[in-house]
């Protein structure tokens, strides 16, 4: 399937979430024909749930299946483990994965606990590569312009790996993990070269808050200080946005 190198679409939430779904379900239909499967990159955090939500109600309601989909997060919070309410796995089940019909054994989050953080991180790029790349990558951006947990100062070629989490990402998540002192300080993610590897990438944004630094990653200088700003290097990125994010 071919999509236009660089495109932007605002509205309202439940129009750029059936956009986004209209794409994901081509892609899984499409595949599917022929027998292939679809490797999905997907992301945690507020911004997706509504897409996630138009996906399930496609498979309750319509018969989406996902059957044929390979699913890899892009990141994990380190040392919660996968039974923690607020880790990245238990988020994924509990809003997408345990209302559709994916197979468990296709779905990959960067793991959480560990006894070598490089090896850990080597083991998931290996894995994305055995399954033939990132078809579709989903993507939220933090405040300071981070992509996954590619906080700010993350280069161009980074790959997965453990990282340590900016202070703002912190005190963002505090309210979700009952305080500061609760959330972890480290976590494993996909890199800015692991992400610009996929074949088609959409960034989702939604609220005021994110106005400046979507219009900083958008069309401002391309460098780590945001590094959401690497997007623009890539030749099928398609930027989603609600009326407030676009500042209309």
């Amino acid at each position: 399937m071919q999509f236009s190198s660089q495109t932007a679409q605002v509205g309202e939430v439940g129009e750029i979430c059936r956009a986004m779904a209209d794409e994901v379900e081509a892609l899984i239909k499409g595949k599917a024909a022929g027998g292939e499967k679809v490797v999905l990159g997907l992301a945690t955090g507020s911004t997706p749930l509504p897409f996630y939500h138009e996906l399930i109600r496609r498979h309750r309601e319509e018969g989406l299946s996902f059957q044929n989909v390979v699913s890899f997060n892009l990141d994990e919070y380190e040392g919660l483990g996968r039974d923690h309410e607020r880790s990245y796995w238990a988020e994924m089940w509990q809003n997408l994965f345990d209302h559709v019909d994916i197979d468990p054994g296709n779905v990959s989050v960067p793991p959480s606990i560990f006894e070598d953080a490089e090896a850990a991180a080597a083991g998931y790029e290996a894995a994305i590569r055995e399954a033939g790349g990132i078809d579709w990558q989903l993507l939220g951006i933090g405040g300071e312009g981070h992509i996954g947990f590619n906080e700010k100062g993350s280069g161009e070629e980074s790959r997965t790996r453990r990282i340590t989490l900016a202070r703002k990402t912190i005190e963002d998540a505090a309210p979700a993990f009952g305080g500061e002192e609760n959330v972890p300080t480290h976590a494993i993610t996909m890199g800015v070269a692991t992400i610009l590897e996929a074949r088609r990438i959409v960034l989702m944004a939604r609220g005021a808050s994110k106005r400046e630094i979507v219009l900083r990653a958008m069309s401002g200088e391309v460098g780590p200080e945001v590094p959401a700003s690497f997007l623009q290097n890539h030749g099928n990125v398609g930027w989603f946005l609600d009326n407030d994010a676009a500042g209309s």
